[in-house]
């Protein structure tokens, strides 16, 4: 069996941890948290640092020293971290799920992501270009709030 099929997260090596990152860039992407309920809204805002190409980070080994509140996602901060999406390989294999097919672990092609329409590729706009984030705020049926 592959790695990310029955490896538990905290037995997964540093290689094999980045490797489960799908691309897809939504855990780059601003969020908004309501300061009396707690609830977290998704924007379509992203990190200065996401390459919106690719849904990659374009400075990922120095990203803290750009951007302070970068969160190394750990297994031990995934219980915390409930904004991750559902099709988030870390939250799949946390949950004892598969990876989807469109995964490229599991289908070789790292733009299946974008292919299959799971990624933030094309939909955003960069922090940089933004005054207001609540201007931003994606609604509630967005398919990227599933």
């Amino acid at each position: 069996m592959p790695f990310w099929a029955d490896t538990p997260l905290a037995a997964l090596d540093r290689a094999q941890w980045e490797a489960l990152c799908d691309g897809c860039g939504k855990c780059c992407l601003h969020k908004l948290e309501d300061e009396v309920t707690a609830e977290v809204f998704l924007t379509n805002v992203a990190c200065k640092l996401l390459d919106r190409r690719s849904g990659r980070c374009s400075d990922y080994r120095h990203r803290f020293a750009y951007v302070p509140a970068c969160i190394r996602l750990t297994p031990a901060k995934l219980k915390q971290m409930d904004w991750l999406p559902p099709t988030c390989a870390y939250v799949l294999r946390a949950a004892g799920k598969p990876l989807p097919a469109w995964h490229y672990l599991v289908c070789g092609d790292p733009e299946a992501v974008h292919a299959a329409g799971m990624s933030v590729r094309g939909m955003t706009v960069s922090e940089n270009d933004v005054v207001d984030l609540e201007d931003h705020v994606l609604e509630a049926d967005h398919p990227w709030n599933a």
